[in-house]
């Protein structure tokens, strides 16, 4: 399963692309106004960082500025996926980009019904969020099941790319129901390596080594 840091945070995405961590980046309008920068510029910057997909999403809702919107966009750099909602102009916008040979980022996927649409306009993802599918009463992983099984039994190309990631579990159960993508905070990627045995097994070889009065190097 790839991983994609839903951040634009440049730093962030510098830390996790040196450890090996980043497949690709996602963005969209509140991210960037919680970094507090030009929009243009700060998805120039990380589209650098990274030769995976880098996710910028359009803001007009109908067809013809979200034309205009992503035109713009994918002019940013080659890697650079374009971001529309799960509407029916989203959709067609969708159609629009793929055929054109640009990828596509439907976000906003709530149901499998959606998730099936966003396929058949031949999305490059489609983005189920799981996390504020917990939050309205619904099992978000429940959704991810359905998604795969339907994709499957069509062999649609459209990767699952798992938004609205909480936590471990939601990585971890992403992963074993087969989504091609996870799509997090780095710092829930970050929380992954974490492991009360793995820190235990430090600090005893830690304190098993200073008793050896030994130093490398």
């Amino acid at each position: 399963m790839k991983f994609f840091a839903d951040t634009a945070e440049i730093a962030d995405i510098k830390e996790l692309a040196e450890a090996g961590l980043l497949d690709g980046v996602t963005t969209n309008p509140s991210l960037i106004h919680k970094s507090g920068r030009n929009f243009m510029e700060v998805t120039k910057e990380i589209c650098a960082l990274t030769d995976g997909p880098v996710s910028a999403e359009v803001v007009a809702l109908d067809h013809g500025t979200m034309m205009k919107e992503a035109e713009v966009l994918r002019k940013i750099a080659d890697n650079v996926c374009i971001k529309v909602p799960l509407t029916i102009d989203g959709l067609k916008t969708c159609k629009a980009l793929t055929d054109d040979g640009t990828m596509v980022n439907v976000t906003l996927c709530f149901s499998a019904n959606q998730a099936l649409l966003a396929a058949k306009a031949g999305a490059t993802f489609v983005s189920p969020f799981v996390g504020r599918h917990d939050d309205n009463g619904f099992d978000g992983m429940d959704l991810i099941r359905d998604i795969r099984l339907i994709y499957d039994n069509y062999a649609f190309e459209t990767q699952i790319l798992v938004a609205s990631v909480r936590h471990a579990t939601h990585v971890l159960e992403s992963a074993r129901i087969g989504a091609d993508v996870a799509t997090m905070p780095p710092a829930v990627i970050k929380s992954l390596v974490k492991h009360v045995l793995t820190d235990k097994g430090i600090d005893g070889f830690l304190a098993d080594w200073a008793k050896t009065g030994q130093t490398i190097g």
